[in-house]
Formats: structure tokens, sequence, C-alpha cells
């Protein structure tokens, strides 16, 4: 699988890598399948270091049984000589993080209930000669603060036997399956990255620098517009901060004038934005019109128009026959399907599209409900919002009877015959 993967051969890689996870899946659940008498409660963590990425492995037996493991791939680790952390010290952070209550705000940050008996693939107390003390006491902390917290005892065991050594080496050979999976999936993406940088010339130091922001404008004939941006970074799609933009005062279904306010919008205050929120690439879903519209836009802001990349749709919006179309002057490129960057062009457009369907469809829906019950004399807004969280939506009070719409606080049965009549 790395083999194909650093052939830059993807898509035999990601084959390979749904057969090891195939493979891993069978032999965890024969483990699972197995009670080991006398185990009670175990917590197993391993830590596995590969290509310069880490993954820890947590695995939990409760009752003797193997319930599952859970891998999680931490973030930020480098140290400022560019290193990684050594094992121990990541896992010490792992089990604070995971098990600790948050002094500060006085509640448990996760809530995980602490096991007798935790398993780790590194003893906490081998952080080098010259440290033994140091790492000595550092464990004796870490343990009394788990077991003043859980109320019990708690051990750490590294060399464990038996039953629990298998487990351990299960745990260890997860973390390493779940990395080289990681590893083949961020590699495919990190050659689009690469393969789209490269073709709109940009100039970076690393490829995490690389911040793309995408635009969609979303509506039906007209009704409920809304805009979408959505945001690559750090080499990939950064949901928390993808952010929706209602538009209004412009004529109902005109595309342009949308573009025009959502670009205003999010960039009427760019000098203030980080460095690192500055975006590389300003992506939009839409043909020369669109990019003229955000052309004059940044050129009203003083910005960079070798931003803009409109990405002008195929026949039936198919991946690979997009135009990608530029604001300064360069001229129009057809990747063809077999682009790497025209794959993560069309991701990336995708999701600005669906995140931009979805808000449409719900303000759309919200702006109906409202509107049929705002039409009906008598009723204002608590009463609506009393109706509606009475039945749960429109729906519900359109299926209600003039009896159960009574019911309501607030609604005499002379009016519940209106709304009956009114949404009938």
């Amino acid at each position: 699988m790395q083999a194909h993967s650093d052939a830059m051969e993807f898509e035999m890689a990601a084959v390979l890598r749904d057969r090891i996870a195939d493979l891993s899946s069978v032999l965890q659940q024969q483990s699972m399948d197995v009670v080991a008498e006398g185990e009670g409660d175990v917590d197993i963590i391993a830590v596995a270091q590969m290509e310069g990425m880490v993954c820890v492995n947590l695995a939990m037996v409760r009752g003797g049984r193997h319930l599952g493991d859970r891998a999680y791939f931490p973030k930020g680790l480098r140290t400022h000589s560019g290193q990684l952390p050594l094992p121990t010290e990541i896992l010490e952070a792992f089990i604070g993080q995971h098990y600790l209550e948050d002094q500060n705000e006085g509640e448990a940050a996760t809530a995980q209930p602490i096991p007798p008996v935790i398993i780790l693939n590194h003893s906490l107390q081998s952080v080098s000669e010259a440290e033994s003390d140091a790492g000595d006491e550092l464990t004796e902390n870490l343990q009394d603060l788990l077991s003043n917290q859980a109320g019990k005892k708690i051990t750490f065991l590294h060399q464990p036997q038996g039953q629990r050594r298998h487990w351990l080496a299960m745990a260890e050979g997860n973390a390493k399956i779940a990395l080289a999976k990681r590893l083949v999936e961020t590699g495919g993406q990190l050659a689009r990255a690469r393969a789209l940088a490269d073709i709109l010339g940009l100039e970076l130091e690393s490829l995490e620098q690389l911040r793309i922001e995408c635009f969609d404008i979303s509506h039906t004939s007209g009704e409920a517009t809304q805009a979408s941006c959505v945001v690559y970074a750090k080499n990939a799609m950064q949901s928390s901060e993808y952010r929706r933009f209602n538009i209004n005062d412009i004529t109902p279904g005109d595309d342009y004038a949308a573009m025009r306010q959502v670009l205003q919008r999010r960039y009427a205050n760019f000098q203030e934005l980080p460095v690192e929120k500055m975006p590389q690439v300003i992506l939009i879903d839409g043909g020369k019109g669109q990019v003229e519209m955000a052309r004059q836009v940044l050129t009203e802001f003083g910005m960079d128009v070798s931003l803009i990349v409109g990405v002008a749709k195929g026949e039936g919006r198919k991946v690979g026959l997009e135009t990608l179309i530029f604001a300064d002057g360069r001229k129009p490129l057809e990747l063809g399907i077999d682009s790497a960057a025209l794959l993560l062009v069309a991701q990336i457009r995708d999701e600005a599209h669906r995140f931009a369907i979805t808000g449409m469809r719900a303000k759309r829906a919200k702006a109906r409900t409202v509107s049929r019950l705002e039409e009906i004399e008598g009723i204002g807004a608590k009463r609506r919002q009393k109706l509606l969280a009475r039945f749960g939506g429109l729906r519900g009070v359109a299926n209600a009877s003039i009896e159960e719409i009574a019911s309501v606080d607030g609604i005499s049965t002379a009016l519940a015959e209106q709304i009956y009549k009114q949404l009938h």
C-alpha cells in the first residue's frame, strides 16, 4: 500500500488500504468475541509514529470483553526544533486530556470513566537515564491524580502478560494500520494540493499554507437565496470555518448581485485578517459573469484579483468537463478528468454547493412556515411560536384537529377554526 502511495498510484493504494481494514476488522472481532475471565475493566493505549504523523489508539475492555478501538490523531505536536515529542510525552499528554477533569472549568473535559488498569506500550518512567527521577515523579503524580479523581487505585502497566499482552499487540497493530490509512488518504490529498498549487503558480513553503475559500449561490426560483463559503486549509476541509450568508435586497434570481454581496461582506475587513486566514485562492462556482463580479469587488477593496479562480460547469456538472477561468487575464484552463488539481477543485466546489443547498432548503422551509401562519389574523409571533413548538412544525399544525389546536395556550376555539381553515 505504501509503495503504491509513494508511486502516486492512490487508487490502488486505497484498494489495499480497504483490504487491510477488512482484515483488521475480522481479527478484532475475533478478539472481541472472547471474554477473558477475571480481567475486569482495562484500557489499552498505544502510540505509533510514521512519516511524521502520530496516532494514539485506545482499546477498551469492560468485564473482560474487548469492546473495540478508537484512533486519535493529535495535531500541533512538533516542538520549536521541528521534532515530534517522545512517545512517553505523547502518552502523558493524552492520558491527562482524556481522563483528568479540567480544574479551571470545574468540570470534566471528556468525562471518561477511569478503569483500575491502564496498559501502555511505552513506560512513562523511561524518559531518559538523566531524567529518570523526574520521570518517576511525573508518573506517580499522574497516577495519584487519576486515583484521586476515580476514588480508587489506578495502575499503569507496561509489560503485560497473557491476554493483556495480546490486547496490547492488537492496539499497537491497529495504531499502525490507522496511521497507514491516514497517510494514504493524506498522500492523495497532498498530491492534489501540490498539483493545484503548481498549475496556479502559487509559491508556498509548505502545502499547510494553502488556504482556499469557495463561494456558491443557491436558491429556488429566486426564493430563499443563500450564499455559502467553505474553507480548505491545512490539507483538509475546515467545517468549523464554513459560513452561510442570507442574501437580501436583490432582484430574485440575480446570482451576480448575490455574489457581489457575499464577497463584499466576506472581505470588507480583509486588512484585519491574520496571515494564516488570508486565502491564496478564492474559488467561485460560476463562469465569466461571476468571475467579473468577483474581480470588481476585489478591485474595490484593493485586493489581488489573481486570487480569483472561477469554475465553469461542464455538461451535467460532470467532473473533468469544468473550465477554470481567471480574473487577471490568464487564459482559461481545461484540465481534464485525469487532473489531480481538478479533483481537488471539484471536491471543494461540491462541498460549497452541498453546504449552500442545505442552508437554502432550511431557510425556505422556515420562510414558508412563517408566512402561512402570519397570513392568519390574530396569529402573532408568540402564538406562532407556541403552535410550532406544540406540533413540531407547520406540517404538525396542519395535521392537527381544531380541538388539538385549541388546546394550545392562547388559542381560542374560534381562532383554532380559522387556523384549520387556512391550512386546509
